[in-house]
């Protein structure tokens, strides 16, 4: 095959891609017998990958492939009925072909094994007849078979027009039924498909993403100098290498992305085989299969999610035995859902099963010494279930070939984790289960929020983020209180764990001297912080995090500004800590950590089997019932007039140049994440003079209604307060609801819909009249 190098790798690419789909089309045939589609389509792969097997002389393959679609083409003319036997022969056939694949791609050749056994068994099973011999005879006189005589419909879609075979003609219908319309000779139209896209190796993407990452990094440290700089060319330049910039880097994500369906499709064989290993009835079904991440994630999360699902199949699913006794039916139902939820992607693999027996899981956990019969019986019903990803830890009574070892939840929790994911669980007892994924979109180029510590710059993941406070420590509405070791924050009539980013450092810092005393990065990055500055000031400027399923405040001592960032891998050195998860240059070429939030979270102890609301308990109720009308208020500057707008209605803060204002209807709005920023000047709209701020960047508060979303442009953003809104005085200036002393100081609360209405009635307003 000297010279055909490239015609075999694109035979290899195509083929798998057909064997995928037959193992697919194959179990769905199995629920269906009855679908000629499905036959068709089946029948029609095989035909190609013969007919090709056959032009590159690889005889084995060929005999194979004849063999099974000789045994297809009964089942299609109806000549004989779908069962067990059958399938499993042509599944075994599907997998063969797959290893004859491989054994190509290594050695170029399809070895030297001719799977005469299975060749056979297909043949015994196409004639009807159990006689070995028989089959024997007629795998001898396979190559007198006429391809002519066999019947193949005519492709039913577009994409079914590139097959080799999609101009052949039906010759007789399917079992008593009469030949469709379609399948009538036809010259299939021409279909240019092929024609826009190509195939492109996944190395070259890979080198692609790496360069915009590096072009990223730049782009970061030329608009960092641009702050400093006066030069108008050179600000009107670095605006448009941001733009494009951020094109190219969405465009080249967008080639890395792949529909998790890709992942998915086996799936369908793994139920059937182990199913019917376990002797149970299951229902695979699946939704959102077009759900799109990067295709690093989909090789990430394709072991974890096969062993899921072994795990639903062989422990969740009960026999239909034991289903038909708790009033069940006796078929189970799987169900895979995935779909995007706050820039990540949300995969649920839920069962109709038994669910967990927690306290069979805590007695095993209590023998297995993972923790105290005390913590055991105090344990929450989530904390409970979670334990099932404890290593070693399986309630199994017996090592069986699907599972029962206590290896593989572990790994699952570890492998989701180091890719930036989480893992949680839901359960009832005798109803079932559902285990919920959460997996970022991507892990090359995230946005991220920069915070200070001491000397140093670290930063948050944004998909971690919450929002940011400013607490006053010496203040009496702090809501800060201590609950046994523990520092609580009173957050709108919750109590959120406080974890200090300059504790977690120090204890990261004796741990990496402890490890390796010589290394000069632990000196430089990870150093002890002094104290000092914490003495002086007694505010906090705390970060709200998501880490898994609750939250927790992380103190710091400056929040910076978001930016993109390129993640780079962690040193070897830095892994053990537990605290960081990769990291990244900065503008000014300074290499900075990126924590990680549920690193962080465990460091600071915030990781306990008491959820932060079990600390309620300490809270006095009387208090609480004369904050009902207590709400978080965010004051802003619009000339020198104090403004407050309640935080629930503001969805962002954004910032924006003041050349990215455009005209839409005599109307001012800026593009936004693929829609339309309809702007709002509060300053205008209250008839109040702005400062002077001629040139700088618009501060803007997002705002969203279901007839759109609207920015209020105001002149500078003080901070979030709260405030007992009942106590103001109403006010009757147009665009205001009400005033009153909020942070120690006169502020007038916006009437935040009147002013959408002003917006909408001047857009109608001067709208052209139709003629």
């Amino acid at each position: 095959m000297e010279g055909m190098e490239e015609i075999i790798e694109e035979f290899l690419v195509e083929s798998r891609e057909n064997v995928d789909d037959l193992d697919r089309e194959l179990v769905e045939l199995e629920k269906d017998p009855t679908s000629g589609d499905l036959l068709a389509n089946i029948f029609r792969n095989l035909h190609t990958l013969k007919g090709t097997a056959g032009f590159l002389a690889l005889a084995h393959l060929e005999s194979l492939a004849h063999a099974a679609e000789n045994l297809l083409s009964e089942l299609r003319e109806g000549r004989l009925m779908l069962r067990t036997e059958i399938m499993d022969a042509l599944l075994r056939a599907v997998d063969e072909i797959r290893i004859i694949l491989d054994t190509i791609e290594e050695s170029g050749s399809d070895g030297e094994n001719d799977h005469a056994d299975l060749v056979a068994t297909l043949l015994t099973l196409a004639s009807g007849e159990s006689d070995a011999q028989t089959a024997t005879d007629a795998a001898q006189d396979t190559s007198s078979i006429d391809d002519a005589e066999v019947a193949i419909p005519e492709p039913t879609s577009p994409a079914d027009a590139e097959k080799p075979d999609a101009k052949e003609t039906s010759k007789k219908p399917i079992a008593g039924r009469p030949v469709p319309q379609s399948q009538t000779p036809q010259i299939a139209a021409p279909h240019h498909a092929a024609e826009t896209s190509i195939r492109v190796d996944v190395g070259l993407l890979d080198r692609l993403m790496n360069l915009v990452g590096e072009l990223v990094l730049a782009r970061n440290q030329v608009l960092q100098y641009q702050s400093t700089a006066n030069d108008e060319t050179f600000h009107s330049t670095s605006t448009q290498l941001d733009l494009i910039t951020t094109e190219l880097q969405e465009g080249v994500m967008k080639t890395r992305m792949q529909p998790i369906g890709g992942v998915w499709s086996k799936l369908p064989r793994v139920v059937r085989d182990l199913s019917a290993a376990c002797g149970k009835s299951i229902q695979l079904e699946m939704e959102g299969e077009e759900t799109e991440l990067d295709k690093t994630l989909i090789e990430a999360i394709k072991d974890p999610l096969t062993h899921i699902v072994r795990n639903a199949v062989d422990h969740g699913i009960e026999s239909p035995e034991v289903r038909l006794d708790r009033g069940k039916d006796k078929t189970g139902i799987l169900k895979l859902r995935a779909f995007h939820e706050g820039g990540q992607v949300i995969i649920e693999i839920s069962d109709d099963g038994a669910g967990l027996d927690l306290e069979r899981i805590r007695d095993k956990a209590v023998a297995n010494g993972l923790l105290s019969a005390d913590r055991a019986a105090a344990m929450g019903e989530r904390d409970a279930a979670m334990l099932i990803f404890q290593p070693g830890f399986s309630t199994a009574e017996k090592v069986t070939n699907v599972s029962g070892r206590g290896v593989g939840m572990d790994v699952v929790k570890t492998n989701v984790e180091k890719i930036g994911g989480s893992l949680d669980v839901a359960t009832k007892p005798g109803e079932g289960m559902t285990l919920t994924l959460k997996i970022p979109l991507t892990l090359a180029i995230i946005p991220a929020l920069i915070v200070s510590c001491g000397h140093d710059r670290f930063l948050i993941p944004q998909i971690n983020l919450v929002e940011v406070l400013r607490v006053d420590g010496n203040s009496s509405d702090a809501r800060i209180q201590v609950a046994g070791d523990a520092e609580i924050l009173r957050l709108r009539g919750k109590l959120l764990p406080i974890v200090h980013l300059r504790d977690v450092l120090e204890m990261t810092a004796e741990a990496a001297v402890q490890h390796e005393k010589s290394i000069d990065l632990v000196d430089s990055e990870v150093e002890p912080i002094a104290d000092e500055a914490a003495e002086k000031d007694t505010s906090y400027s705390i970060v709200v995090l998501q880490a898994d399923t609750f939250q927790f405040g992380l103190v710091v001592e400056e929040i910076n500004d978001t930016e993109e960032i390129v993640v780079k891998p962690l040193s070897p050195h830095l892994k053990h800590l537990g605290a960081y998860a990769g990291t990244t240059i900065m503008g000014d070429g300074a290499v900075s950590l990126i924590l990680d939030v549920m690193g962080i979270a465990r460091l600071g102890g915030s990781v306990r089997s008491t959820d932060a609301n079990d600390f309620s308990d300490t809270a006095d109720q009387d208090e609480d019932e004369q904050r009902d009308s207590s709400q978080m208020v965010l004051v802003c500057m619009v000339g020198t007039q104090r403004i407050g707008i309640p935080l629930a209605l503001v969805s962002r803060l954004e910032e924006f140049e003041p050349d990215t204002i455009e005209l839409a209807g005599g109307q001012e709005v800026i593009q936004y994440r693929d829609k339309l920023l309809r702007l709002i000047r509060v300053g205008a709209s209250l008839a109040v003079e702005p400062s002077e701020c001629s040139g700088s960047k618009l501060s803007v508060l997002v705002h969203e209604t279901e007839s759109g979303l609207f920015g209020f442009v105001v002149d500078e953003i003080i901070d979030v307060f709260e405030a007992d809104l009942d106590s103001g005085e109403p006010s009757e200036h147009h665009g205001l609801t009400m005033s009153g002393v909020i942070g120690r100081r006169v502020t007038d609360l916006l009437d935040i819909d009147e002013l959408v209405a002003d917006r909408l009635s001047a857009a109608h307003a001067i709208e052209p009249v139709p003629a």
